[in-house]
């Protein structure tokens, strides 16, 4: 990270609205600089506007004018790159810091009035559960899809929009509807075929299957459903290689552990 910018972060993470313009001033090229860090994950390349979001956790709180914040990068020419408006809008609607610091829908207007795509928001909101800015988003002008159907429970939304869901569509759905325990949202997709031991999609903690996620949550009748539909008690997911049965014991659901090795 270079000085300036370096120092722009430190000025945005101490609230200070009126240093941040005018360092904005003498430099404005900032703006476009972006950070270097090391390793694979998510946040490798951010922008001065991605530090908004504070996703990932570096200090674990937000500065309360950091709307304030936000339009002042933008008003420096953030606004003019739509990759970095819709990056960082990911960021505000996955991020908890925002929701716990009452910022994530503000946050979320303010981005879409300049221009961010509400839609593109929408697949790491529904992984990370954050409700308030689906529901943000939805009224942002957001489609239901059919995922979006199954992680929030909309239940005729569902039977709508099956029929013209690809394939893709609904495999995210039945990874939403067994993670947030949408029953009958879940019966209606493996009753349309969908297979109940496919390992989720990218971006929908891939490293498990439905069971996994629906036996970490405690939601019992998307364990007992998944299984009854021939969901395999032996997959082991990729990352910590548990069975859904030990990711059970891991979250405590112990009903769940005990009915799962009873159907082994």
């Amino acid at each position: 990270m270079s000085p300036v910018l370096k120092q722009a972060v430190d000025l945005l993470d101490a609230g200070d609205a009126e240093g941040l313009r005018s360092l904005l001033r003498e430099h404005p090229g900032v703006v476009w600089e972006r950070a270097a860090f090391e390793g694979v994950n998510y946040f490798r390349n951010p922008t001065l506007l991605q530090f908004v979001a504070e996703n990932p956790i570096r200090h674990g709180k937000l500065s309360s004018n950091i709307v304030e914040l936000a339009q002042t990068i933008l008003d420096a020419g953030a606004c003019e790159a739509q990759g970095e408006l819709d990056e960082t809008l990911g960021l505000v609607c996955s991020g908890r810091v925002c929701r716990e610091c009452g910022a994530q829908v503000p946050l979320i207007r303010l981005l879409c009035d300049a221009g961010a795509n509400p839609d593109g928001a929408m697949g790491p909101s529904l992984a990370h559960g954050e409700f308030e800015a689906v529901d943000e988003l939805i009224r942002r002008g957001a489609r239901v899809s059919l995922a979006v159907a199954a992680a929030t429970g909309r239940i005729e939304e569902a039977r709508h929009t099956l029929d013209g869901a690809d394939a893709d569509e609904r495999h995210r759905a039945v990874a939403l509807a067994s993670q947030f325990g949408h029953v009958e949202i879940l019966r209606l997709l493996l009753d349309a075929g969908e297979a109940p031991s496919r390992y989720n999609p990218t971006g929908f903690h891939s490293h498990s299957t439905p069971l996994h996620q629906a036996a970490l949550a405690g939601h019992f009748e998307a364990v007992r459903l998944l299984v009854e539909r021939g969901a395999r008690l032996d997959l082991r997911d990729t990352r910590y290689q548990g069975t859904p049965v030990g990711w059970a014991c891991h979250a405590g659901r112990h009903e769940i552990e005990r009915w799962l090795k009873a159907q082994e």
